[in-house]
């Protein structure tokens, strides 16, 4: 029997912008705690998105412990992020959905607007605030997301990633595809047809594979942009239009998963 162990856990606290790595992450309904709970937004309030900024993967986020904040590094520069946003609730746009979200200070809005060189704020989606999962791959009714693209979590097999790998002239990390949950074991693509299983006492439903964009293209240590590996990812990953590389995920209860901790099929 092949063991399916996690192997890195991430969280992207600010929509698009840098991940961190964790040891231990708690599950949460909308998704890990601090995953993508807060975003930029324009000045029309639509989301930003490394699509069409890459220089938002230089964005780098630490969690102190001390202060149960985070900091931003970018550039030399550091910013620290206000545990409670004190700014104007705004409505704002995320892809299709409008959702209430609140702006964390001018302050800190302003800091962004500097380094990026336009007008942005950084708002804040409060948890008890509602954002639905697609009702097409709901598993219940009152299932729902934070600020991610649509699904509370992605989960992802390091085979697949090899598998990737042995294809392209230059290997690319896994940070590209900006998973939450990545687990070691198993075959390349198998996370396509998980529908039911659980990492520790955590139960989860995977829903739908994930259709990747080009920000799989650009490297999130330099925002430099390229063509892979969405160009070959295309080659045999493509159904109908859309190239897919791991699976979204629905958590069914709340808990705290680890990595090491075996992932337990059905």
């Amino acid at each position: 029997m092949s063991f399916r162990t996690v192997s890195q856990l991430f969280i992207y606290p600010i929509k698009s912008l840098g991940g961190m790595a964790l040891s231990q992450a708690t599950v949460m309904p909308k998704g890990l705690q601090y995953d993508r709970r807060w975003m930029l937004v324009d000045e029309n309030h639509q989301f930003m998105t490394q699509r069409n900024l890459p220089e938002l993967a230089l964005f780098k986020p630490i969690f102190q412990e001390e202060t149960s904040c985070f900091i931003i590094e970018y550039s030399g520069g550091i910013l620290m992020i206000p545990d409670r946003a004190s700014g104007e609730m705004i409505e704002a746009m995320v892809w299709e959905d409008m959702v209430t979200v609140q702006e964390v200070s001018k302050d800190v809005s302003q800091w962004f607007s500097n380094h990026l060189g336009k007008t942005c704020k950084l708002v804040w989606f409060p948890e008890e605030n509602s954002r639905k999962v697609d009702p097409d791959f709901a598993i219940t009714a009152k299932d729902e997301t934070s600020l991610s693209d649509g699904y509370p979590l992605l989960l992802i097999g390091q085979a697949s990633l090899d598998d990737l790998n042995a294809r392209l002239d230059v290997a690319v990390d896994m940070d590209r595809f900006r998973p939450n949950i990545v687990f070691e074991g198993g075959t390349p693509f198998e996370e396509d047809l998980f529908s039911d299983f659980s990492i520790g006492d955590v139960r989860m439903a995977g829903v739908k594979p994930c259709a990747r964009c080009v920000m799989i293209t650009i490297d999130q240590n330099t925002a430099s942009k390229g063509k892979e590996p969405l160009a070959t990812l295309s080659t045999y990953r493509k159904i109908g239009n859309k190239v897919l590389f791991g699976q979204n995920v629905i958590p069914l209860g709340a808990g705290s998963i680890n990595v090491g901790d075996v992932i337990s099929l059905g």
